[in-house]
C-alpha cells in the first residue's frame, strides 16, 4: 500500500511538473494563437480576407493531424482599424495565454502593439504591413513575410520614371502606415535626383478628401502614389476624376486590391498597383493551386484575393516554422527554427530569415485593374 501511495506522489509531481514547464498556449493536442485585425468599420474587408487565407490553410492543416500532433487554434479580435484597440486586444490575448501572434493587419495597430508583446517576448509573425519600423532595427520577436513598402515604392517609382512620368505627388493616410509610404517614395525620389511634386493627407477610416484633391491637383501631376485603405483610394480617385485630373494613379499592395476594385468601379480602371505575393489565379504556381482548393474547400467561395492569399501564405510560413520547432515547442525554439529557414520553398514563394534578418521575401511585382474589375499582370 505504501509503494502504491509513494508511486501515486511520484506520479502527481511529474505531472505537475511537466504542467509547470509548458509553454503558454500549447497542451499536448492544440496550438493557441492570437490576432488582432480590422473585422469591422472601413477597412474590415482587408482583416476578413486575412483571417479566412490563414483559416483555410490551418484548417487543412489540423484536418492533416495538426503541427507534430497539435492542431492550431486562431483567437482573432477585432479592432476596426485603430490602434488603441488593438494594443488592448494584445494584451488581453496575451493574458488570455497565447503562444505568438499573427496575422496583424496595418501599420498604426502593429506598432501600436509592438511594446507590449515585445515586453512579454511573444512571437508577432506575419503582419500585414511593409513598415520599416517592424523590420528596421530587428525585433527578435517579429517575423514579417512579405516584402517592405520601401519594395514596393523603389519598384513603383522605377516604373513611373522609366515612362518618363516623373512629376510625382502623393496621397497618403495621415497615419504611421501613410508616412511609412510616403517615406519610402521619398528615397526613391531621391535616389533619382527627384522631388515630389505635391502631398495630400486623408485621416484614417474617413474618406474626407476634398484637402487632398484640391492641394495635389493644382499641380497637375503625371502620376500619383497612393498610400491608404481602399475605400479613402477609391474616393480619392473619383474626385480627381470628377475634377478633371487623369494622372496614372498608383498604391501599395495594403490597399486591398480586389476590395478598391470593387469600391473604385469603372474609375479604377488603368489603376496600378504593386503586390508582394503571386497572382491569385496562377494556379501555375504551386502555392496558388493549394490556395485555390483549400479557400474553396474552407469558404465555399472562388473570390480569390492577394490578401486572402497573403493570409494563406503567412499562415503556411508559420506552420513550417512549428514543424521544425519539433515536439518540445517553446516560444525560443520557434524563434530558432524560424531564423533556421534559407530559401525555403513553399510553393514558388521563398523565404529565408535570420538572426539578423527577419524580412521573409523581396518579392514585388505590378498589375494592373483592368475592365470589369479584373486584375492584370
Amino acid at each position: 500500500m505504501k509503494l502504491a501511495l509513494k508511486s501515486l506522489a511520484v506520479f502527481v509531481l511529474a505531472m505537475t511538473t511537466a504542467v509547470a514547464d509548458a509553454e503558454t498556449g500549447v497542451t499536448p493536442t492544440t496550438i493557441v494563437i492570437g490576432q488582432s485585425a480590422a473585422f469591422s468599420g472601413p477597412a474590415q474587408a482587408l482583416g476578413n480576407d486575412m483571417r479566412a487565407g490563414a483559416l483555410a490553410y490551418f484548417q487543412a492543416v489540423n484536418a492533416a493531424g495538426g503541427v507534430n500532433g497539435r492542431k492550431i487554434e486562431l483567437r482573432s479580435l477585432d479592432d476596426g482599424y485603430e490602434p488603441d484597440r488593438a494594443a488592448a486586444n494584445t494584451k488581453k490575448l496575451i493574458d488570455d495565454g497565447v503562444f505568438l501572434l499573427f496575422g496583424y493587419v496595418g501599420t498604426p495597430t502593429s506598432n501600436a502593439s509592438k511594446p507590449i508583446f515585445t515586453a512579454a517576448r511573444v512571437p508577432f509573425v506575419g503582419p500585414f504591413t511593409g513598415a520599416e519600423s517592424l523590420r528596421n532595427p530587428v525585433n527578435r520577436y517579429i517575423f514579417n513575410v512579405r516584402a517592405s513598402y520601401f519594395d514596393e515604392t523603389e519598384k513603383i517609382v522605377n516604373q513611373l520614371v522609366g515612362q518618363t512620368l516623373d512629376r510625382i505627388a502623393v496621397f497618403y493616410q495621415n497615419d504611421d502606415y501613410g508616412k511609412a509610404g510616403l517615406l519610402g517614395v521619398e528615397r526613391a525620389m531621391q535616389k533619382r535626383n527627384l522631388k515630389i511634386v505635391a502631398t495630400g493627407t486623408v485621416e484614417r477610416n474617413t474618406v474626407d478628401v476634398a484637402a487632398a484633391v484640391a492641394a495635389i491637383g493644382k499641380t497637375d501631376p503625371q502620376a500619383v502614389v497612393m498610400i491608404s485603405a481602399y475605400k479613402s483610394v477609391a474616393a480619392f480617385i473619383k474626385a480627381m476624376r470628377a475634377a478633371g485630373y487623369s494622372p496614372q494613379f498608383m498604391n501599395v499592395s495594403f490597399v486591398g486590391s480586389k476590395a478598391l476594385a470593387a469600391e473604385a468601379g469603372p474609375a479604377g480602371r488603368g489603376v496600378g498597383i504593386t503586390q508582394v505575393v503571386p497572382f491569385p489565379w496562377n494556379i501555375a504556381t504551386p502555392v496558388v493551386k493549394d490556395y485555390q482548393q483549400l479557400y474553396t474547400a474552407s469558404t465555399k467561395k472562388d473570390d480569390y484575393s492577394f490578401t486572402s492569399l497573403e493570409g494563406f501564405l503567412s499562415a503556411k510560413v508559420l506552420v513550417e516554422g512549428l514543424r521544425r520547432a519539433g515536439n518540445d515547442l517553446t516560444r525560443e525554439k520557434f524563434i530558432t527554427a524560424m531564423e533556421s529557414m534559407r530559401d525555403v520553398d513553399v510553393g514558388g514563394y521563398l523565404i529565408t530569415f535570420t538572426p539578423t534578418s527577419h524580412s521573409g521575401s523581396r518579392f514585388v511585382e505590378l498589375t494592373v485593374i483592368g475592365k470589369d474589375e479584373r486584375f492584370l499582370r
